[in-house]
């Protein structure tokens, strides 16, 4: 069997393709330098593993031996992975919305033989059907315009470059810095929320994980906090969460959270993590502790280098393309099949499981999601039940797991995992999430860690100093606040605009369209780079008040000022990142290793807030080095002989308290 370049790609996704008969090329001069040479377009295909109609394409369309061959002769085709290469990705989503009013994966594209697009789209079928033109003849279009409209093509491609640089910049949009702007933020929220179902609009529906938290945050606020527990309830008794397996699916096609896209991902299920640990701080519902601990049941089971460290990046959501979501669904059958009579009539009504279910391919298969509460069923039953349909899916093929570790959504998961170790007391996963932090730590930053070739961007850096800060609170370890330092100069120094202000999300590329400059402030869905750098260099100035940290946090905000309050709950992140710097920050410290201790950190806990912190040290830790700030505070304490927390307020401090009522009434003065 024959095989293209991407024999030698890195990438699972670009593996998958190599021997389709397209002589596909990975993203690189060499595919520019042909495409000059031979004054051919390039064909560009972007796409990612966990990608349904991505693998749908490939069959109908690069599997094909005579549309290949058209292609073959008349461009040069490239391939990119969107996960490997979010810089890529990015650029050219942002030109094909420009071209054609829409984006996704896969997304095609036709680019001249520089990069730079004249054409674009999403999925084309490979013969004229769903409305959309057949690609075949939108390839022999694109030739024909190539070799007769040549003139026509590099304008349209020149406004197009144009269209993404203005786009993507915001620039001349600072403007003042206030708590209205975190307020236009919530009220778009909840403008947006859907009383019935929760969440925000209608199908298809996202979780918006920074615009949660958000709300969480400002949960002192009614409507807030309606909307926050509603949400997080509703999605949580959804088909989006995966009922059996824990964790969740990347979105819900309908309004109700019942029918998801199946495939899952790291960041989704990192960032989720991070909304139900905060939850249940706030709201002290035991039931948001209990999807935490599910979501990393499912994450243990199935995203850990358990050995090295390390979170994968995704499941797929099909075997193959026929499939559709049957790992996870069930027809009333296939239930009965494996439970008892009593067992099934229990799991039937508590997950809706009827002989019509809720796929349209196939109707008899269900997705289960809680149509009733516990108390109405038997709980023993139910759990009994719950493990069997568990047991007889795992004998199921499996969905894929793509195994890249990618820095960026690793940092989300090792907070995530040492916050929700903090907060419910976990201490393997806390060791775990300090195993891959070492991991990354000794990568770089490159986005890859899994392999070599990718560069660093802003994400990875900013996230990772992120997870170097959670690691120091979890550990009081002074090397990772050391690399915090380290790694947010570096940031700086690579990405940060020194002129207008903000962060670039990468090194400015010679190739296509790389040199078109970025600065990303929307959540989609990852936390935004500009507003997470803001952050990080927030939370490090607070420990050792680097006023130029604070500077450039403070002139990143305010370059996007003007603009923000036009993306509402889109820009959860900028909302959370302003509030630190509005705020004063809230640093609790608790010291001492007895069972008084641990009740004054648990009560110091209660009630998240984006501007707080809690660390635990020990005697030996407050008499060595500390960051700077703290270093001013903590050795002038009394030794009471006992465990105390010392509750400090920017640059202040209130007296120690060895009591945890005295200190939740300190915390809520």
């Amino acid at each position: 069997m024959t095989m293209n370049a991407l024999s030698q790609a890195a990438s699972f996704y670009l593996k998958s393709a190599m021997h389709q008969p397209v002589a596909w090329h990975e993203w690189g001069a060499e595919a520019f330098a042909r495409a000059v040479a031979e004054d051919k377009p390039i064909l560009l295909d972007i796409g990612a593993v966990w990608c349904h109609w991505c693998h749908v394409m490939d069959r109908e369309s690069y599997e094909d031996p005579a549309l290949a061959q058209v292609i073959n002769q008349n461009f040069v085709a490239v391939k990119v992975d969107r996960d490997e290469r979010p810089d890529v990705d990015t650029r050219y989503q942002a030109a094909v919305a420009a071209i054609s009013g829409q984006n996704g994966w896969p997304l095609t594209a036709v680019l001249t033989s520089e990069g730079q697009p004249f054409f674009g789209g999403t999925y084309f079928p490979r013969d004229d059907r769903y409305g959309r033109p057949g690609f075949e003849r939108v390839l022999r279009s694109m030739v024909d315009a190539w070799k007769t409209r040549r003139e026509e093509v590099m304008e349209s491609a020149g406004s197009v470059v144009a269209a993404i640089e203005y786009n993507e910049n915001f620039a001349g949009h600072h403007g003042n810095l206030s708590m209205g702007i975190v307020d236009q933020m919530v009220a778009s929220a909840l403008d947006k929320f859907d009383r019935h179902h929760g969440g925000f609009g209608g199908q298809p529906k996202f979780a918006h994980p920074s615009a949660i938290d958000l709300l969480i945050d400002r949960s002192g606020n009614p409507a807030a906090r309606e909307v926050a527990l509603v949400t997080l309830e509703k999605m949580a008794r959804g088909g989006v969460y995966d009922q059996l397996g824990g964790g969740f699916h990347r979105y819900s096609v309908d309004e109700a959270w019942v029918v998801p896209h199946f495939e899952k991902m790291l960041y989704d299920n990192a960032e989720l993590l991070k909304n139900y640990v905060h939850a249940f701080q706030t709201f002290l519902d035991p039931e948001f502790a209990r999807v935490a601990r599910d979501i990393i049941r499912w994450m243990d089971a199935w995203l850990t280098d358990r050995e090295r460290g390390g979170f994968y990046a995704s499941q797929d959501a099909d075997i193959n393309l026929d499939d559709d979501g049957d790992y996870f669904t069930w027809t009333r059958a296939e239930a009965a099949a494996v439970l008892t009579p009593e067992e099934m009539e229990v799991a039937g009504a508590y997950y809706d499981i009827g002989d019509l279910g809720d796929m349209h391919h196939n109707p008899a298969k269900n997705v289960l999601h809680v149509k009733h509460s516990l108390k109405a069923v038997s709980a023993e039953l139910l759990a009994s039940a719950k493990a069997k349909l568990y047991a007889a899916r795992g004998q199921r093929p499996t969905p894929f797991v793509d195994t890249t570790i990618y820095t960026n959504w690793n940092s989300l998961a090792v907070s995530a995992y040492l916050q929700a170790a903090q907060v419910l007391r976990l201490p393997e996963v806390k060791e775990f999430a300090l195993l891959t932090l070492d991991r990354l730590l000794q990568n770089g930053p490159a986005h890859v860690v899994s392999y070599t070739g990718v560069a660093g961007m802003l994400d990875d850096y900013a996230f990772l100093v992120h997870a170097c800060l959670d690691g120091w609170l979890a550990t009081g370890e002074m090397r990772y606040y050391h690399s915090a330092v380290e790694l947010a100069d570096r940031m700086v120094a690579e990405f940060y605009d020194s002129t207008g202000g903000g962060f670039f999300d990468a090194v400015a590329g010679s190739l296509g369209v790389l040199n078109a400059r970025r600065k990303p402030l929307q959540d989609s869905p990852t936390p935004a780079g500009n507003p997470a750098a803001a952050a990080a260099l927030l939370r490090l100035e607070a420990l050792n008040g680097r006023a130029d940290l604070r500077e450039k946090a403070e002139d990143t905000l305010e370059a996007f000022a003007g603009v923000v309050g036009q993306f509402g709950l889109y820009a959860g992140t900028y909302g959370l990142a302003l509030e630190r710097l509005l705020l004063p920050p809230v640093q609790v410290v608790v010291i001492g290793s007895d069972e008084i201790a641990d009740e004054l950190e648990a009560a110091a806990l209660v009630g998240w807030a984006v501007n707080k912190s809690v660390i635990r040290l020990s005697r030996d830790q407050i008499a060595g080095p500390l960051p700077p700030l703290l270093a001013e505070t903590l050795p002038l304490l009394p030794d009471l002989g006992k465990s105390l927390a010392m509750v400090c307020k920017g640059t202040s401090c209130l007296p120690p308290a060895v009591d945890p009522d005295d200190l939740l009434t300190l915390l809520k003065k």
